[in-house]
């Protein structure tokens, strides 16, 4: 969608709409509250009914909110933050996915979306979240943020990984090098794991 059409929308289930990024905690807290339900955008440098003001960008300020959310948060959220451009003004875009791991918490609160507002969860609902969000999934077994199956060392996999685990497993392989990273939890939904990036990748140091 285009940017112009989000903002004529207006701040929604999905949508928040913040003026300046100093607004840290705040924006914090739609993280959270986006995180636990199906994720949703911020945009800094708008005001709530929707005005571009637009956001002075610093060497470092995209780096700053990022790393303000990830030290922040348990789990921790990694955010795509990045900056566009309306009308001459400067945007910041914070997307957020729905977190694989339930509930997300900032500065020890788990925060819910409730219309266009953010609201603490209660103990129960914690519980119920937490009972809903089903077994833990470990950071390695998270898909690799950023990466595709392209960035898999197929040639590795296949005239060197392959045949040695062949040798050495009682029932061998059956099926295709994706079918085996799949197995191994090195590929999910057709894309590459954290833990498939460190074992397979090409180039890890481009992700971690």
């Amino acid at each position: 969608m285009d940017i112009k059409e989000l903002i004529e929308r207006g701040e929604s289930q999905d949508l928040e709409f913040k003026e300046s990024p100093r607004l840290k905690d705040e924006i914090g807290e739609t993280v959270s509250a986006f995180s636990n339900s199906d994720g949703g955008v911020v945009l800094v440098g708008i005001s709530n009914s929707g005005g571009v003001s637009g956001v002075d960008i610093g060497a470092n300020t995209l780096e700053e909110l990022a790393n303000y959310i990830k030290r922040n948060t348990d789990p921790q959220i990694f955010p795509s933050v990045k900056i566009l451009e309306i009308g001459g003004k400067n945007v910041v875009m914070v997307e957020v996915e729905e977190s694989q791991e339930k509930p997300a918490f900032f500065k020890n609160h788990a925060y819910k979306r409730v219309g266009k507002t953010n609201q603490m969860i209660s103990s129960s609902e914690l519980r119920k979240l937490a009972k809903e969000s089903g077994e833990k999934i470990y950071w390695d077994e998270r898909v690799c943020e950023g990466a595709s199956l392209d960035d898999i060392d197929w040639e590795f996999i296949k005239n060197f990984f392959i045949p040695r685990y062949e040798k050495f497993s009682e029932s061998g392989i059956a099926g295709t090098p994706e079918e085996l990273l799949e197995a191994l939890s090195c590929v999910k939904e057709d894309k590459p794991t954290n833990a498939g990036i460190l074992l397979f990748g090409k180039d890890p140091q481009r992700f971690f």
